[in-house]
């Protein structure tokens, strides 16, 4: 099942067909959300101000019907369903989340201000979930048939590579696997020289490890393979321009081991050029 939370937000409506296409994609159902303060969700008749929690349980249930009927316009043989939570929308979402398979939330949402980058609900519960959480930001025009993943030879990155292989079979696309660092490179003498070569070459491996294995098990899907020296959050970013998806590992190699969410992910989700998703590793889902 694929879940998406939904605020009554443009962006949220978007994520909503995003995540019908996918769940039709994986042949699986779609659950629509929306959480909404736990003081309004129960609040009694006859209390004072009661006609607030009205007002706000039927804005809730009309964002869900309009979610719900965004999602049947799409056209896919995909069960939808919708419910109301109570609570914080970050801590409904990640809790919700627990019996999904991928959560899906738009970009922005309704409490985000002017010139905001990324809506605080987005931003809240990536990083945190049992699943992957795909964050959608701007959608292609068409799509390209390109799915792009960052590799950087971590676990977390192999668990984002087995995603992405999945996801290109699923579209039939291509998958651009791009590894990128930004360690310096050295001119001068000869032995130093031979040193930049030599990181060089440690990084193709980098790449190639990754990639060994997975091609055999997708002799379906095409694979362009590119070492690219500089800026993992440049370089993903320049690639998403004219990708349909992104795919990135929660934390990478150079992560510290308590961080929920790495610096590259963290950054992708404010300036990726597609829609995101956002890996965890395998042994932290519930």
């Amino acid at each position: 099942m694929i879940l998406v939370g939904v605020d009554g937000s443009k962006a949220g409506l978007d994520a909503v067909g995003w995540a019908v296409r996918e769940a039709g994609l994986r042949g699986t159902g779609l659950r629509v959300v929306h959480v909404m303060p736990e003081w309004a969700f129960g609040m009694p008749e006859d209390v004072p101000h009661a006609d607030v929690g009205r007002w706000m349980r039927d804005g809730a249930a009309e964002t869900l019907t309009q979610a719900v009927e965004r999602a049947r316009q799409e056209g896919r043989p995909v069960e939808v369903e919708s419910r109301l939570l109570p609570g914080d929308p970050r801590l409904g979402l990640i809790e919700a989340a627990r019996e999904a398979e991928l959560l899906v939330v738009g970009s922005h949402g309704l409490g985000g201000f002017r010139g905001m980058l990324l809506g605080s609900v987005a931003l809240g519960v990536a990083g945190h979930t049992p699943c992957p959480v795909a964050v959608v930001r701007a959608l292609p025009a068409a799509p390209g048939g390109r799915v792009l993943v960052g590799v950087d030879g971590s676990p977390g990155g192999g668990d984002a590579l087995d995603l992405a292989f999945a996801e290109a079979s699923l579209r039939g696309a291509e998958l651009h696997a791009v590894h990128a660092w930004s360690g310096p490179v050295i001119e001068g003498s000869p032995r130093l020289l031979a040193s930049a070569e030599e990181a060089e070459g440690d990084e193709r491996r980098v790449l190639a490890e990754a990639l060994a294995g997975r091609r055999e098990r997708h002799p379906e899907v095409e694979v362009v393979a590119q070492a690219v020296h500089g800026h993992p959050v440049e370089v993903l970013k320049e690639a998403s321009a004219d990708a349909d998806l992104l795919v990135v590992g929660s934390r990478g190699r150079g992560d510290l081991s308590g961080l929920l969410l790495g610096s590259v992910s963290h950054s992708l989700l404010h300036h990726a050029a597609c829609p995101l998703v956002i890996v965890p590793p395998r042994r932290e889902r519930g």
